[in-house]
């Protein structure tokens, strides 16, 4: 099959597609800018959409370093809106439609040569997503010629970095080279109980031929391990006396030990043939190629007691309603409960840690009286494997018109499933869903998780619970047509394709005995969309900008189907999300001031949203299900650029955004305990973009002379919402909580925000020219202050306060900015 799809799309890439793209003036956007923070690859605390950096856009140029210990997102917008490519081909994941850092991981040296583009700019190598999009260039001979040694200190993801850089350039035969690998450590990190462990590389050659021909292969790959950081609430950061407590570590004889280790090597290839046909017409193809391993360990438990060291339970807040003094059950003993695990908590932190030793102790008691596991490890595995093959003919149809055409497919297989890290010191484990004891007799079929196998035992490294494949494929074809004329300068795009989606199980689950196992339907999608954009020339420096655009974007497969880990059934009326996007800029440039303003307006609708939460008030997993969303995407941004002498310049600039639902939402959840679907209203209209400052402003005052660098930067961060729990806005939840006002409306809760603030942060660098080369130094502050009170993320906690003297909906787990933190670089390049 995939030889097959090899070979179509060979021939369709021979096809005389048309044409492509001169650079575009007035108004255009350089190159995408990403720092450390963003390269961290912390699943746990999202990903960043990368911003254009261009010394045309003042906030643009800026915004992507300034604003990233927040973790701030392009216009708040989803990472799968910013779509990246490697010479021309594209390389988002094709399951969740967003890129994953960790795949250049290392490559700083690297993923410096790019071309990019924003919302509505044109470019020569694919159509525009609304939130940009970038192409590194890995040729080799596109890379700055010379060797490079850099060593860094830190105290932060990682504390040691070494790295080496050599690049040939191009040779008198027509040969480059270029190579690079790199090593970061830390254990521990900045935050308690985390580590790194990375060994990056990246190996590439080119050759020039004759007839205008080129070839390049490079492959590069970033084996990790790192041990994280979870997210926890206010109360136990109290206890611990500090905002970076993390839950996830303990102690084991003696030893730190991180129950949440990621493992990701993802070794990818890609071969480029470029075709310089003449003049006017270039030629490029690229087939692209990876298999990603990625795992993550959580530890779990079976028919007994929570282990974490955060669990509700353990909390004083559990015996006394801290948020209700009048509540009856606060009494004098509830209060001296309180106070006892209050002073428990605080007095060690080995007591809010995770104690190996005693739930291996637990297992091994339990193995002597023949139990199963009550305790243990769990790995589970995201593998991919990824072909793509694409190509793009640039035609200049005449000095001032250019026409780009594109085509590209792409086939992916992402293999999920669970195994078993470590018993903890347990003898046996079956494979059941014990979760379902009570609603299913035992030893009843629903309480397989794999009928083809009941009852199996299961040892380390062996699967359980669900093992599954996502098959997708996609094929797009794309134009681009762009011309100067007059004082205007003018482009329009469109793209057509297809995708499709299907699951491949590989367990016959109990509750879903004749539709877990083996292949689902197959959902097909046609997608597409158009734009339109206007530079528009006014003289004495003055400049207009315009953009329109609509698409209809196919569902991402993460999304599509209900309950993935257990049967093969899609989302219900799951349609083509539809985007409106559109723009209005102005730039103002002299040879003292510069300065950028844009507006904005992006509508989306027949979106669809997945989550799954632990729903304890039945002891099961919920698979929640919105779709019919409607979404706004508004705002405004601005940059001013004052050239004060030769040497010093002030810049402001500063967004104010909304990204909300201006719907409510259809849902169908599924609980894993019961096998039956059930359909409600999600009242989440108003509910706001999560993990991203909705305004962010920035000053900064820079000296740059004499090869010196001195920059110092004042943020200031606010409305940082944390991500809603659809489940506290059920309409059904609402009705049986009796929540109405006086008009007899249900009482929607407000959205948890995070606390805003200002952070500052600096850096001071030094060039020196050598007899043999040049030395760079450069230090690097952030959260100069140490404001350690700033929300960088979190979410809502799924669970209901019925019955509870705690309120899980007055307790949403965050994650904070770190304190004070730096980065030392030293680099000799010769």
């Amino acid at each position: 099959m995939q030889k097959q799809l090899i070979l179509a799309v060979m021939a369709m890439s021979y096809a005389p597609l048309a044409f492509a793209q001169s650079d575009s003036t007035n108004v255009g956007e350089a190159a995408f800018t990403f720092t450390e923070a963003q390269l961290g690859e912390d699943e746990n605390m999202g990903q960043n959409v990368s911003i254009v950096s261009s010394g045309s856009n003042v906030y643009a140029s800026e915004v992507g370093y300034l604003f990233s210990p927040m973790r701030f997102r392009y216009r708040a917008l989803n990472q799968k809106y910013n779509e990246m490519y490697i010479n021309g081909a594209p390389v988002n994941d094709m399951e969740t439609g967003q890129f994953r850092y960790s795949l250049v991981g290392g490559l700083n040296q690297q993923t410096r040569s790019m071309e990019a583009a924003l919302p509505f700019e044109s470019n020569n190598f694919a159509y525009t997503g609304i939130a940009g999009s970038n192409n590194y260039n890995f040729r080799p001979a596109a890379m700055a010629t010379g060797q490079r040694i850099t060593l860094s200190a830190a105290n932060r993801n990682y504390v040691l970095r070494g790295m080496y850089t050599y690049n040939s350039g191009l040779t008198d035969k027509g040969w480059a080279y270029s190579a690079n690998i790199t090593y970061r450590w830390a254990n521990p990190g900045y935050v308690k109980g985390t580590s790194y462990n990375a060994l990056s590389y990246f190996f590439g050659v080119q050759k020039l031929l004759t007839g205008g021909h080129s070839l390049a292969f490079s492959t590069w790959g970033n084996p990790t391990e790192r041990g994280t950081q979870g997210a926890s609430t206010d109360e136990m950061y109290w206890l611990a006396n500090d905002n970076q407590y993390n839950p996830y570590w303990g102690w084991q004889d003696g030893k730190k030990r991180n129950s949440r280790i990621v493992r990701d090597f993802a070794p990818s290839a890609i071969f480029t043939w470029d075709w310089n046909i003449n003049n006017n017409n270039k030629l490029t193809t690229s087939l692209f190629g990876k298999y990603s391993i990625y795992s993550s360990t959580k530890l779990n438990y079976n028919n007994s007691e929570n282990p974490q060291p955060d669990y509700y339970k353990r909390l004083p807040s559990n015996f006394y309603d801290v948020w209700n003094s009048s509540n009856v059950q606060n009494t004098e003993f509830a209060l001296a409960d309180w106070e006892n695990t209050r002073d428990y908590l605080s007095s060690s932190e080995r007591n809010r840690q995770i104690n190996f030793d005693e739930l291996i102790y637990a297992n091994r008691q339990a193995a002597a009286n023949g139990q199963d596991a009550l305790y243990y490890i769990q790995k589970r595995h995201n593998n991919e494997l990824n072909l793509t093959l694409s190509t793009s003919l640039t035609t200049n149809l005449t000095k001032n018109s250019t026409w780009t055409n594109g085509i590209f497919a792409a086939h992916n297989v992402n293999y999920h499933y669970q195994t078993m890290d470590d018993l903890l010191g347990a003898t046996s484990y079956h494979n059941t869903n014990n979760y379902a004891l009570g609603t299913f007799a035992e030893g009843s079929d629903q309480l397989q998780y794999d009928l083809n196998h009941p009852n199996a035992v299961v040892g380390e490294g062996d699967k359980f619970g669900y093992d599954y494949t996502i098959l997708t494929n996609r094929v797009q074809g794309w134009t681009s047509y762009t011309e100067d004329f007059g004082i205007v300068h003018y482009m329009v795009a469109g793209r057509l394709g297809y995708q499709s989606m299907q699951r491949n199980g590989k367990m016959r689950n109990g509750l879903f005995a004749n539709n877990s196992y083996g292949k689902s339907g197959t959902a097909n999608f046609v997608e597409g969309g158009v734009k339109a954009s206007g530079n528009f020339n006014l003289g004495g420096g003055h400049t207009l900008t315009l953009g329109m655009g609509y698409d209809s974007k196919a569902p991402q497969a993460s999304v599509a189907f209900v309950a993935p880990e257990m049967n093969n059934d899609f989302v219900a009326g799951l349609h083509n999300e539809h985007v409106f996007s559109s723009e209005i800029g102005y730039q103002f440039l002299t040879s003292w001031l510069h300065a950028n303003i844009s507006g904005y307006y992006n509508h989306i609708t027949h979106a669809t949203e997945w989550t799954c939460f632990y729903f304890d008030d039945i002891n099961s997993f919920s698979y929640n299900s919105l779709n019919g969303l409607k979404k706004d995407y508004y705002g405004v941004e601005a940059g001013l650029d004052f050239k004060l002498t030769s040497a010093f310049n002030l810049k402001l600039l500063g967004t104010i955004s909304d990204a909300k639902n201006v719907s409510n939402a259809q849902v169908v959840y599924l609980n894993s305990t019961q096998g039956t679907y059930n359909q409600d209203v999600a009242l989440v209209k108003n509910m706001r973009e999560n993990g991203t400052p909705l305004t962010a402003t920035s000053i900064k005052l820079s000296y740059h002379q004499g090869g010196w660098f001195i920059d110092l930067a004042g943020n200031w961060y606010d409305r940082i919402y944390l991500s809603y729990s659809p489940y506290y806005r059920y309409q059904s939840y609402l009705k049986n909580s009796k929540d109405f006002d006086e008009a007899n409306n249900l009482i929607v809760p407000s959205q948890n925000k995070g606390h805003g603030g200002w952070m500052m942060d600096g850096s001071i660098g030094r060039s020196i020219y050598l007899k043999h080369g040049s030395l760079s130094i450069n230090l690097m502050v952030t959260n100069i202050l140490n404001n350690t009170h700033l929300v960088t993320g979190g979410y809502e906690q799924s669970r209901s306060d019925n019955s509870r003297i705690y309120r899980f909906s007055k307790n949403p787990k965050k994650y904070y900015a770190y304190g004070t933190n730096g980065m030392l670089n030293i680099a000799y390049k010769f």
